[in-house]
């Protein structure tokens, strides 16, 4: 690991840090106050998806939307207006509303093979967007003088990557540039996720291998066909799945490449400097 002992982090002039976990733990929340303390770089891998890897796809996206009404599509022809995705760090819903949820158009649905189709892009967009954070960990200092930096990761992360496999590309590339770190929410934390998500659901990425295996269930047990499923009750009834098919993902990132921090310690954090020795104990509990 980039550090090897809490005294080396202690010591370290500069600190890079990944932090990885389940969507709703704090990952945000933490980058953003090391953020606005002055001295960290803050690299979403979310707000670079959205504008450097699936901006061309939103932006096409609404375009082909906008032709089929007759005012816009003049407009649009005689360049007289534009449409662009609007992506901040704290609102990534053009990227989620792009990606959509599998079933029935009548109900906001996409049909299955254009839903795998924008899986497919957003994949690659992350593994993209993972591999740049050795460059952004280098611009963090060498451009704008941040000592420290933190990248802030999609929940899917753990998605594309083979935590047991030494030579993993994209954790390789990660460890090799920041200290990982899994912030591990507890069973309260995973039915607080289950019981927000019901009342909200949102699209999110899956492993090609996990998609077909829930979406071939779910048409099985509800007896139902493609264009027939409703959107929202697969993504809801999937959820669960999709929880448990990550948590012993990300435990094997951190045995393998990183250190665990539990969310509730992670909740506790108010500045830097609580966060500096909570992953210097998390270091001394790995050693």
């Amino acid at each position: 690991m980039l550090y090897s002992s809490a005294s080396d982090w202690a010591a370290a002039p500069q600190k890079s840090v990944l932090i990885f976990a389940m969507s709703g733990l704090g990952k945000t929340h933490v980058s953003n106050m090391l953020r606005d303390t002055g001295d960290w770089f803050h690299y979403s891998i979310d707000y670079r998806i959205g504008t450097r890897y699936m901006g061309e796809y939103i932006t096409d996206s609404c375009l082909a939307a906008a032709m089929e009404h007759p005012y816009l599509r003049e407009m649009l022809m005689k360049d007289a207006i534009y449409l662009a995705p609007n992506v901040h760090t704290h609102d990534l819903s053009a990227v989620s509303t792009y990606l959509g949820k599998p079933g029935d158009p009548a109900k906001g649905g996409l049909p299955i093979d254009e839903y795998r189709a924008r899986q497919a892009q957003f994949k690659d967009a992350e593994v993209a967007a993972l591999l740049d954070t050795a460059k952004f960990a280098a611009r963090a200092q060498s451009v704008y003088g941040y000592p420290h930096f933190v990248c802030d990761t999609g929940g899917s992360v753990c998605e594309w990557v083979d935590p047991d496999n030494r030579d993993d590309p994209i954790l390789t590339a990660l460890s090799n540039s920041c200290l990982m770190v899994w912030i591990e929410g507890s069973d309260a934390h995973t039915e607080s996720l289950i019981a927000r998500f019901d009342k909200a659901p949102k699209p999110m990425a899956y492993q090609p291998e996990f998609l077909a295996r829930v979406w071939g269930e779910y048409l099985n047990k509800n007896n139902v066909k493609q264009d027939d499923v409703n959107p929202d009750d697969f993504i809801r009834w999937t959820y669960a799945q999709a929880l448990a098919h990550r948590q012993p993902r990300y435990a094997a990132m951190a045995q393998n490449w990183g250190v665990t921090v539990a969310a509730s310690d992670m909740a506790t954090v108010r500045d830097q400097a609580d966060f500096t020795s909570l992953i210097g104990h998390a270091l001394e509990a790995r050693a």
